[in-house]
């Protein structure tokens, strides 16, 4: 087995589409993020206000890779509207907002030299979507810039209790030896629709630990003391429930927090809720039906609100230190449109650094 050194200092890397830094945030532990852009300007003021200094705001497309500085890691996490089943599933050419990705690959062929390691973040529908095409052109894209290239399928709720599976593509540059941190086969982190994939030319089956048992609950993030509903808009939400929730919801004991999403169910608007402890996936607060709803029984009486924006980054993961600006509606998208900190932190401590290690003790090329 291949031993690896620690380097003396963090690695560089390079965070495109950061939105409100949650990727920055969790690959600081171990990279030191010297570059990241995005165009939202809203979530910009987020970003800049917990990593200073560093950040392009613009379009994608005006950026040119040999004003970079060099990076040992570039991070994607790039729109995911077109691959969602929530957006129009245009895929990544037909679309205009997933098919900004073509920008980061461009850009990766400009830098004067390419990180030895990249990797591109999105929703499960990257793998899924369209009979798995759209990531065969990722894939084949990545390889003709010179990487071999392996996607995990992470939930974030191995760490956090909210339901959030994402894609991680990670690729790294051919010429290197990673045997050690590779399986012979898929592992816990492989989904059935990676291993669809995996026939894919140069395809790798990266190897992660898998975290330990989750410990957070759900009640843990919820605060007791913000405000709720009034009575009647209390009543309307719960009337928005089938008569099987309405039933379960009368089982809860006192203190008991559910959360739930309103939906359209054959033509009528219903109120979903969850009862095994786990938030469902965070949103961009687009419409009402968006925002995620938590129901909490006090004694016989149960109380209604939306969930707040510092309940949303505790569910992505972020400190309560961390810094969120704007408006509800502005720190609600920047925590729903962002990637959890403890998944990009255990994927770069477990595989991202020590693939530079690797790098930094192979000679150049």
């Amino acid at each position: 087995m291949q031993t690896v050194l620690p380097l003396s200092t963090k690695p560089a890397a390079l965070d495109f589409f950061a939105g409100g830094g949650l990727a920055s945030e969790g690959l600081s532990p171990h990279f030191d993020v010297v570059w990241a852009n995005d165009f939202a300007a809203k979530k910009a003021t987020v970003y800049e206000s917990n990593h200073p200094g560093h950040l392009h705001v613009g379009p994608i497309q005006d950026v040119r890779g040999q004003d970079l500085p060099a990076a040992e890691l570039a991070w994607a996490s790039f729109p995911c509207q077109d691959l969602s089943l929530a957006g129009r599933m245009q895929g990544m050419h037909s679309g205009t907002r997933s098919g900004l990705v073509w920008e980061w690959l461009r850009i990766l062929g400009e830098l004067p030299a390419k990180p030895p390691v990249v990797v591109a973040e999105n929703v499960a529908g990257l793998l899924s979507s369209d009979g798995g095409a759209n990531y065969r052109t990722l894939h084949t894209a990545l390889n003709g810039l010179e990487y071999r290239v392996g996607a995990l399928a992470l939930d974030a709720a191995r760490w956090l209790p909210q339901s959030r599976p994402r894609i991680f593509v990670v690729g790294v540059r051919q010429d290197l030896e990673t045997s050690a941190l590779e399986s012979a086969g898929p592992e816990w982190s492989h989904s059935d629709a990676a291993r669809r994939v995996s026939d894919a030319p140069g395809w790798v089956w990266w190897s992660l630990p898998e975290p330990p048992p989750r410990t957070v609950r759900l009640s843990d993030l919820i605060d007791a003391d913000a405000p709720v509903h009034a009575d009647g808009r209390t009543a309307h939400v719960l009337s928005l429930l089938s008569e099987r929730h309405h039933g379960k919801l009368m089982q809860l004991a006192d203190g008991d927090i559910v959360p739930g999403y309103r939906r359209m169910r054959e033509g009528a608007q219903r109120l979903e809720l969850r009862f095994d402890g786990v938030a469902g996936c965070l949103r961009t607060p687009s419409g009402g039906s968006s925002r995620q709803v938590v129901v909490i029984r006090r004694g016989d009486e149960f109380q209604t609100r939306l969930l707040t924006v510092r309940e949303a980054a505790r569910l992505m993961g972020a400190p309560d230190t961390y810094q969120i600006l704007g408006s509800y509606n502005d720190g609600y998208k920047a925590m729903g449109d962002a990637v959890a900190v403890p998944v990009v932190e255990h994927l770069a401590r477990h595989l991202l650094a020590p693939l530079v290690r690797i790098a930094h003790a192979t000679p150049s090329r």
